[in-house]
């Protein structure tokens, strides 16, 4: 190679080399070649898993079983289809299901279900109004192990955050009306109604929730009938009083979702009617007064 080639290879990199550069654009300042962070979404899809423990399963009123362990995993969907400024705020469909499983009362024993006592399932939408929710939905109490027979009812609840009018002392109302469509949740023979009005208080004590829940329960159409020959009508089916702990693990990564544990205790005062029906069951003497402890997991996302 000839001492002329080489200059003029030499004369084309240096050409190559400016013309790349003069092509490349203004370089980029330090400051700028940081990544933009990407706003991220809220997600539509919101939801909840856990399981509870409890000593003493009393549904509306109605004592199901006190005896052995008892497990009630659960799982709950929203899915937010609307959210707005106007009268409507928001609204969302709501998928839930809830299961109960006891040790000591299978009436089959060698069967694959004879330990699942109850599975409940609902669908629903909840319609919020500024402060107010209320929740029109579909509920259906099945028992997998025939303990007792299966009932599809209408349910429909109302809640109000009265945060912004009492801050700390808000009571955080609420009131449900479930109509049995076939098959009974209650204790009679008749397909009636169930009412329910509660509060649930709550304040913060360290990095823990407490709460005190208060609920009363009344029927009407032998929601709360006599179990035994299936007539009559008690109007009060129960009134329940507890205190409940939530402390969230907050060791764990965001990225597996809110992790909290649970604990509670609640006392229930039993009507005529409700209270026999643990006697008809074979779970009970016929106490009014009973006590029920428990607690839980869950996980939120």
């Amino acid at each position: 190679m000839t001492k002329r080639t080489i200059a003029t290879l030499s004369a084309f990199a240096a050409a190559a080399f400016i013309g790349s550069t003069a092509y490349a654009g203004t370089p980029v300042k330090a400051k700028d070649s940081k990544a933009t962070k990407e706003v991220v979404k809220e997600s539509c899809i919101t939801g909840d898993l856990g399981v509870d423990f409890t000593s003493n399963y009393i549904s509306r009123g109605v004592p199901q079983e006190n005896q052995g362990f008892i497990s009630q995993p659960y799982a709950d969907l929203y899915f937010k289809i609307y959210e707005g400024s106007g009268a409507l705020t928001k609204a969302t469909i709501n998928l839930s299901a809830w299961s109960s499983v006891h040790n000591h009362r299978s009436p089959f024993a060698g069967s694959t279900t004879s330990q699942w006592y109850e599975f409940d399932y609902s669908a629903g939408v909840t319609l919020q109004f500024g402060k107010l929710s209320i929740t029109p939905s579909f509920l259906a109490l099945l028992s997998p192990n025939d303990s007792f027979a299966d009932n599809y009812n209408a349910n429909i609840n109302f809640s109000y955050d009265d945060s912004d009018l009492l801050g700390a002392f808000a009571l955080h109302p609420h009131v449900t009306v479930m109509i049995e469509l076939d098959g009974k949740a209650g204790t009679g023979a008749e397909e009636g109604i169930y009412y329910e009005v509660g509060v649930a208080p709550s304040f913060q004590a360290g990095p823990a929730t407490i709460s005190l829940p208060i609920n009363v329960g009344l029927g009407s159409n032998g929601f709360y009938g006599n179990p035994v020959t299936g007539t009559g009508d008690d109007t009060f089916g129960y009134v329940s009083a507890g205190v409940a702990a939530e402390l969230p693990l907050h060791f764990l990564p965001e990225c597996l979702g809110q992790w909290a544990l649970k604990a509670n205790a609640t006392y229930y005062h039993l009507g005529d009617n409700a209270a026999a029906s643990g006697v008809t069951n074979g779970v009970t003497d016929g106490d009014k007064d009973q006590w029920s402890f428990g607690g839980g997991i869950v996980v939120r996302f």
